[in-house]
């Protein structure tokens, strides 16, 4: 896989162009067709986009290591022009009349984007099998889903398409895949980068955030689109940060926190000596493991479900067959048409999501379900603050074991829903989280997640780093 600052080389130097990038990502983009990665590719608008790059670049006004940089995208953020679907028969034909925030952002520095990538239907899933397009091949073991939602962008970095993606996470669907396919994958804090434009699934959850071969490429899309955005009143104050300064200053020192609820019953043998072993190393290398407790974690996947999808029966209700998407060809009445078009346009995961989040708002259930799983949303904050009074980072699994065979979103959803437990925390309490490949269990690479302090995204990028060099 080539990296962000490999091909910015081979630019600067003239060994390659950025039309000849963009005709190379489009040309790997078709011969991988067969793992349905991408839902659109935008050959048209990279080419000319490329051209663009090249042209700054002659007149000596290079805008930086992302000029002419072919990237992909995930289909729930918006491009004016192209077709945004989130994977759903809702949107399958709906064009965006604007661009998202981040998207704006890539594009201001130079960036090329060739595509937008298959996901889980309204980032809704963790195999990437919920897709109106077909599910995503993981090309590392296609008996094995590659971890959703976003799986198609980590699918099209680790296949090689393109150095770097953009997904969403909500509960782990950046997280998830990268560990799944072997690649690096980040959730910013809560706020860091701009949600304008990315179609909601729950707002107080959803985060958008890079896929990268490496940690320096993440580090590198993080400092492309992150700041304030006058669109999203989430967005922090904080001045942006060169998120690439610290990649070199290893770990002496860092106190790494383990906590014992991570660690014990659930999680595979194999996955769990590899983390260990990894440890083991930053531990040689100068850094200090120290035990820590998340007494209120094991409520984490109960909450965020019935979070998220409270979330998302509001979010979705705007998708009615009236004002854009979808419209049931067989109604007749006003109800027909909004239970006939939503019935129909949904896929099951989405409806069942709907209707689980409608029941913990409804009367007689908020203050039952809702209102107490909000409760424990504080608590487990709580637990995160006070475990990082006595460590600098945090380390867990990214999942319990390896990638979930297909088929068991159908076959078995509870299991699917608990592939999440080391994950979702991290958005219910905003905090930022990476994931890095850290060995193999089973031929499969094993990702270990690193849990920052908010907004001190440089310091974990740099344990990541320190973790990566480690694992060659």
């Amino acid at each position: 896989m080539e990296t962000i600052k490999n091909l910015s080389t081979k630019l600067a130097s003239g060994e390659t162009s950025a039309v000849a990038l963009a005709q190379d990502s489009l040309a790997k983009i078709e011969s991988t067709k067969n793992l349905n990665a991408y839902i659109s590719v935008l050959n048209e608008r990279a080419l000319a986009k490329a051209a663009e790059s090249d042209k700054r670049r002659a007149e000596g006004k290079s805008l930086g290591a992302l000029d002419g940089i072919p990237v992909a995208v995930k289909d729930n953020m918006c491009i004016e022009g192209t077709r945004t679907t989130a994977a759903s028969k809702i949107l399958k034909n709906f064009v965006a009349p604007y661009t998202a925030t981040a998207i704006e952002k890539l594009e201001a520095a130079g960036a090329v984007i060739v595509g937008k990538t298959n996901m889980d239907e309204f980032a809704m899933g963790s195999s990437n099998e919920t897709s109106y397009f077909g599910k995503v091949i993981n090309p590392l073991d296609e008996t094995r889903v590659p971890g959703g939602s976003s799986g198609g962008s980590a699918v099209a970095v680790a296949s090689g398409t393109v150095a770097c993606a953009l997904g969403s996470d909500t509960g782990g669907s950046i997280r998830q895949p990268a560990a799944c396919t072997g690649v690096v994958g980040l959730k910013p804090t809560y706020g860091r980068v701009s949600r304008y434009g990315l179609l909601a699934y729950a707002s107080s959850l959803d985060q958008i955030g890079p896929f990268g071969s490496t940690v320096a490429d993440c580090a590198t899309l993080l400092n492309a689109i992150c700041g304030i955005d006058p669109h999203d009143n989430t967005t922090s104050t904080r001045e942006p940060e060169d998120f690439t300064a610290k990649l070199n200053a290893g770990v002496k020192g860092k106190v790494i926190g383990v906590p014992k609820e991570y660690f014990g019953e659930g999680l595979d043998a194999e996955c769990k000596a590899a983390i260990e072993s990894m440890l083991k190393k930053l531990e040689a290398e100068g850094a200090t493991l120290k035990e820590v407790s998340l007494p209120h974690i094991s409520h984490a996947v109960s909450s965020y479900y019935i979070i998220a999808t409270a979330e998302a029966s509001s979010n979705l209700s705007r998708y009615d067959g009236v004002r854009y998407g979808y419209r049931s060809k067989e109604a007749r009445k006003l109800f027909d048409l909004y239970a006939k078009s939503r019935s129909e346009g949904f896929g099951k995961e989405v409806q069942r999501r709907i209707l689980l989040g409608s029941y913990v708002l409804s009367a007689g259930f908020y203050d039952a379900y809702y209102v107490q799983a909000q409760k424990v949303r504080r608590l487990i904050t709580d637990d995160f603050n006070k475990a990082f009074e006595s460590c600098d980072v945090i380390a867990s699994p990214t999942m319990p074991g390896l990638p979930l065979k297909c088929g068991m979103n159908e076959s078995d959803p509870m299991a699917v829903y608990l592939s999440d437990i080391y994950t979702v925390s991290l958005n219910l309490s905003g905090l930022p989280g990476v994931s890095v490949p850290c060995g193999k269990a089973g031929g499969l690479p094993v990702g270990l997640q690193w849990i920052g302090k908010p907004f001190q995204e440089t310091d974990l990028l740099s344990i990541a780093a320190a973790t990566e060099a480690l694992n060659k």
